[in-house]
């Protein structure tokens, strides 16, 4: 019998993933942190692209904008800045409820917990509270049923947000451009989950990594790809998500790429990736 696809540009030969069945009921969730360190590898385009692709194989999925620049926000269309209450009242206020702050998104089934400037006074206030790590985990715990899969998008650093984010997760996403600077930059990031395992959070597991702002054209991301591989073997995923013009254009046009360029390679990826997430 033959094999679906040949090898990939890796060498590693394609695994078909299969269409998932649909739900019956919904929750409990799983809940994915979508974090690196270093700012411009995909983070949040990955989050709302997966989201949405997630939603389109019938799942309830909440997107939680954890970055004070709050561009997963601004990528669904929603004015962060004009807001009265987001994640931050949420965090910080006694009487705000998750229910007042979540907002549905034109994506069917995909809601968001959003965020803006604000949150990055939270940082500051979180050191001196008890618990302070845990914050995060007690404002989404009463959600946590409803949902499916709840994608968490952390800030470009390793600092108490985005530490709150993996105590809190039962896996983590790691977008990674295939750039070799990139490369670098993983170890650190290894090293923060190793403590946030060993201190906080002991079930966190490496969902898997997806490598981002591949370039087919160019000898030096296909390099860099093959030694992701090389180094974390089956937990890179098979979805690669290449350099495009689709990817600026959907955030102008607030609506993930899903909906924007249904059939646009962009498209399949995240719904490849989608469907790898499932099957993890």
């Amino acid at each position: 019998m033959e094999p679906d696809v040949a090898a990939d540009s890796a060498g590693r030969p394609y695994v078909k993933v299969p269409e998932p069945a649909p739900l019956t009921e919904h929750g409990p969730a799983r809940v994915i942190a979508v974090a690196n360190q270093k700012g411009g590898v995909g983070k949040t385009t990955s989050t709302i692209n997966l989201g949405a692709a997630l939603a389109e194989y019938g799942r309830k999925v909440l997107l939680v904008d954890f970055d004070p620049q709050g561009a997963l926000s601004v990528g669904l269309g929603v004015q962060a800045h004009e807001l009265d209450t987001t994640i931050y009242n949420l965090l910080m206020e006694r009487g705000v409820e998750i229910e007042d702050v979540i907002l549905e998104t034109s994506v069917e089934g995909m809601d968001l917990l959003p965020s803006n400037i604000d949150l990055s006074a939270a940082e500051v206030q979180l050191v001196t509270e008890v618990g302070r790590e845990q914050a995060l985990g007690r404002a989404i715990k009463p959600v946590l049923d409803k949902y499916d899969i709840i994608l968490i998008d952390c800030q470009p650093s390793l600092g108490l947000l985005t530490i709150n984010a993996l105590a809190c997760a039962d896996q983590i996403l790691i977008p990674l451009a295939c750039e070799f600077f990139s490369l670098r930059g993983v170890a650190l990031l290894m090293d923060t989950i190793d403590k946030v395992q060993e201190r906080l959070n002991p079930d966190l597991k490496i969902l898997g990594i997806l490598a981002t702002m591949f370039d087919p054209r160019t000898l030096h991301t296909r390099e860099v790809r093959q030694r992701v591989i090389e180094a974390f073997g089956d937990l890179v995923f098979e979805s690669v998500i290449n350099r495009t013009v689709r990817f600026p254009e959907t955030t102008v046009a607030g609506e993930p790429i899903t909906s924007w360029a249904p059939t646009s390679n962009g498209a399949e990826a995240y719904r490849l990736l989608a469907r790898e997430v499932i099957a993890r």
